[in-house]
């Protein structure tokens, strides 16, 4: 392990640093190292006299440079192996380059060129992150985390890369799914990288490809499954939490078949939270909320239909749903609201379905007298065609599955349709913004999974409002982080919701986007996380005194790429 200390003023404020490393070691140490900003005092204390050239620069004239390097990159993937090199070399430098270019860097780290890294997986690996904990060593778990690199853990993002964004099974390679998540919620809501922790279990992959290819690094054999796989799962989260037992444990690019048992087991003991499930459905919903805002129809009132069945999708439902109860309707009224389809088509009671779908499946007597296209199979434009749906929200990634013909037909039976084709990465959106805005002479209300361009149509520019979980997960992180809160609730989630809501620009425009920009995330993150943090103290969840004022505690909490003195122990 590194070894440094962190002082602080009698504020909390850090002042300086201290280490014991010199030389090589310092420089090689990427959370200590500050490059050419070493000052010369701190080269002849720490023996770096030589090692570095001899101009003494500022982090901003490194950031500087380091720009000028990333645009000599001209494909999105080698920007992205650029930016994690340099994160390899000096976080505090890739932190405050990227921090400073969010919204046109944050696309290249996360999604959707995360996608491109993580099937790379092993073609480019060149440093470890993180933890890998494979089946084969499932008996050292508790050796395995005495491994990690940060001595004290508030938050470690865990995936077993089985459904990684639109792109499936990635087996070991979702590992880079977890370094990418830990670094939007340092960059977007102020955690502290040097205390997270990225965690692949690698328990297999079903990825004939992977398994084929001589260059895989990832444990060489069909995934486990059942007792087998529940077990392995029970034997970390054990060794985990008794390793660090205020540890926030987020679950990422699950499988559908695992992801919702493992949340629903672990949720009400531990401090716990699905990406894909939760944080994705917050943000969502925020969406709709401000889409029901710009529409003038009440949320009661909306008919939704939901592309895609699985962990997003349901989870997506689950959260409206939610909201649907909250604004008054009983259990029944609610699901009556919801129309999903998945592969087999519209999911009705007579198909074979998931436990976690069952509750949105529809009853003969809700299709009867439907003129089907393809009959039996009831697909996209039946349900359009007979449901009239006011909301629309594609998660199935099929790229162009919201075809022109559906779209007009939407559009011709509500005045201002809510379209939000979410499927990461880009290549498997649902549909482009800008045939949307076509398709419906304009008055479509949309939110994307993936970045996508302004457009502009006759005459008017649209900026396309990105329903992106970096809106959510680094705000609920950091409220829940600064009261070391017991447990994720639903009310919490909720508290997120509606604060992320309140930072939509439709609150005072109804034609403006229905989400704030990546660039606002930190403001964003702020307001989300202090909700969170306050309903956690209403729940009784919070495990900080009443009397500490949240505001200024999160303040003091924010983790900000700077350069501090150095001095020796």
């Amino acid at each position: 392990m590194f070894e440094f200390k962190i002082i602080r003023n009698d504020e909390g404020e850090i002042q300086s640093i201290e280490t014991g490393l010199t030389g090589h070691e310092l420089l090689g140490t990427p959370k200590l190292n500050k490059g050419c900003a070493f000052t010369k005092e701190e080269r002849e204390r720490f023996n770096l006299t030589g090692l570095l050239p001899h101009q003494v620069e500022t982090l901003e004239q490194q950031v500087a440079r380091m720009y000028v390097q990333y645009h000599e990159h001209h494909t999105n993937l080698s920007k992205n192996i650029y930016l994690n090199v340099l994160h390899d070399y000096n976080e505090t430098l890739f932190y405050k380059l990227i921090s400073e270019h969010l919204e046109e860097m944050l696309p290249i780290i996360y999604t959707p060129t995360v996608g491109e890294a993580v099937q790379r997986f092993s073609m480019e690996h060149r440093k470890p992150k993180g933890l890998y904990i494979s089946y084969p060593d499932r008996h050292q778990i508790d050796k395995i985390l005495d491994h990690r690199l940060p001595p004290e853990v508030d938050l470690t993002v865990v995936t077993d890369g089985e459904a990684v964004l639109g792109i499936g099974d990635q087996g070991i390679g979702g590992i880079n799914i977890s370094s990418a998540k830990l670094m939007v919620y340092t960059l977007c809501g102020g955690i502290n990288p040097h205390r997270v922790l990225p965690i692949q279990l690698d328990v297999g992959t079903n990825n004939s490809h992977l398994l084929n290819d001589p260059m895989y690094l990832g444990w060489r054999n069909e995934r486990i499954t059942g007792q087998e796989y529940d077990d392995f799962i029970d034997a970390f989260v054990e060794a985990l939490i008794k390793k660090f037992p205020h540890v926030m444990l987020h679950w990422e690019d699950v499988g559908r078949d695992n992801a919702r048992r493992i949340l629903t087991h672990y949720r009400d003991k531990i401090c716990t939270l699905n990406g894909d499930m939760q944080t994705t459905g917050v943000v969502a919903l925020a969406a709709v909320l401000a889409g029901v805002m710009a529409s003038g129809v009440p949320l009661r009132n909306h008919r939704i239909v939901i592309m895609g069945a699985g962990t997003a999708g349901v989870g997506i439902a689950d959260q409206i749903y939610g909201a649907l109860r909250r604004v008054g309707l009983n259990d029944e009224e609610a699901r009556e609201r919801f129309w999903l389809l998945d592969r087999p088509g519209l999911l009705t009671k007579n198909v074979s379905l998931l436990p976690f779908q069952a509750a949105y499946a529809r009853h003969a007597e809700d299709i009867m007298g439907w003129e089907l296209r393809d009959p039996p199979y009831i697909g996209l434009y039946d349900v359009v065609k007979n449901v009239k749906p006011t909301i629309l929200i594609g998660c199935s990634t099929v790229a162009g599955a919201f075809a022109e013909d559906i779209i007009k037909m939407m559009a011709s039976q509500v005045e201002r349709p809510i379209i939000m084709p979410l499927s990461n990465p880009t290549s498997l959106s649902e549909a482009n913004p800008e045939d949307l805005i076509q398709w419906t002479d304009g008055k479509a209300i949309i939110a994307t999974g993936s970045p996508f361009p302004e457009v502009n149509y006759n005459g008017t520019g649209y900026r396309i409002a990105q329903s992106n979980n970096a809106l959510a997960f680094p705000g609920i992180g950091l409220g829940v982080i600064a009261v070391k809160a017991k447990l994720i609730t639903d009310d919490m989630l909720w508290a997120a919701t509606q604060a992320l809501s309140q930072c939509s620009p439709v609150k005072q425009d109804k034609m403006a986007p229905l989400l704030p920009k990546l660039a606002e995330t930190k403001m964003v993150s702020f307001q989300v996380a202090l909700a969170v943090a306050e309903q956690a103290r209403k729940e009784g969840v919070a495990q900080v005194p009443d009397h500490v004022d949240l505001k200024a505690l999160l303040k003091k909490i924010i983790w900000e790429p700077k350069y501090y003195p150095y001095h020796k122990v």
